[in-house]
């Protein structure tokens, strides 16, 4: 997704949040209560959007630094001599030129028995692609082709940046609606006194908080599946329709090779491989089922 198009989407999104505001405040009636308490909601909104949106840029500014503390990742050499790791090195290099990337990425392994990989970076010319040692040994080379091919695109569509706009959204919607709703629920501003108590404040804070997020990390799960989606499309445009098939069936091969150690949440939507799930839980997934992949590959046109 260019920059252009994730602007829209960031504008579009908190077009959509402002209204969905407005609608609140009318059907609860809150607009009231927050002029007779004297609430500056304007100015409470435009905290929220800050802070929602800081943390969410701030997290992204340190992801590469902090992928590699995290998850132990040791970066290659650009003028290494390896030729297990120069392989490695030269087949994203050769997939990032071909997607047009402006700068070529960091690229690194961490050593977990786990099949898989994923990208990060504040921007696609600060980016890196990581791959764990359990996929370089059980997967071939085609099959590391396309997984690679797959994470490269997740930097050309500039994905690590449009998470992060829609989750600094999310986190800005919550924070306004949660105080918004227990401001009033907790007594203040009624018949134009302050008499509310500032532990059912706190209280229902954290309880609509709770609410919001899980709500929230809907929207977000659902945005991830279908960057999922782009990516192998991405991915096959790369590496070629049959290597990104191939490299889905290999991962779908070894969906119970998990390592609890190199579970960071932070990471697992980037990650080319994560359970893909059926029914209401499927809503929470950050990833489709593989096998629904594979059949998208399948009838995508080359």
């Amino acid at each position: 997704m260019g920059f252009a198009k994730r602007i829209i989407l960031f504008l579009i999104v908190n077009f959509l949040v402002i209204t969905t505001i407005s609608i609140v405040l009318s059907l609860f009636n809150i607009q009231p209560y927050l002029d007779q308490a004297g609430i500056d909601y304007k100015g409470l909104l435009i905290m929220c959007l800050v802070w929602g949106m800081g943390g969410a840029f701030i997290s992204l500014a340190i992801s590469r630094m902090t992928a590699k503390w995290m998850m132990g990742v040791k970066l290659i050499d650009p003028k290494t001599r390896d030729p297990f790791e120069k392989e490695v090195l030269e087949t994203v290099y050769g997939l990032a030129e071909k997607a047009e990337l402006p700068t070529m990425p960091e690229v690194g392994i961490y050593n977990s028995p786990e099949i898989n990989a994923f990208a990060t970076g504040p921007t696609r010319s600060r980016a890196l692609v990581a791959v764990s040692s359990g996929l370089l040994q059980r997967m071939d080379k085609s099959q590391v082709e396309g997984v690679l091919a797959h994470e490269v695109t997740h930097i050309a569509n500039g994905d690590m940046v449009t998470m992060t706009l829609l989750q600094g959204i999310i986190n800005a919607f919550v924070m306004f609606l949660a105080r918004i709703l227990a401001f009033i629920l907790s007594g203040f501003g009624r018949d134009n006194q302050r008499q509310g108590s500032h532990a059912s404040f706190m209280i229902f804070t954290i309880i609509f908080q709770i609410v919001f997020m899980v709500l929230g990390s809907i929207v977000v799960a659902w945005y991830s599946r279908r960057r999922e989606y782009r990516a192998d499309a991405g991915g096959a445009h790369l590496a070629g329709k049959k290597k990104m098939i191939h490299a889905l069936e290999g991962l779908k091969a070894t969906l119970n090779r998990q390592d609890p150690a190199h579970q960071v949440e932070s990471l697992q939507t980037f990650k080319i491989s994560n359970y893909g799930k059926h029914g209401l839980a499927a809503l929470f997934a950050t990833h489709p089922p593989i096998e629904d992949r594979i059949a998208a590959l399948e009838n995508l046109r080359e």
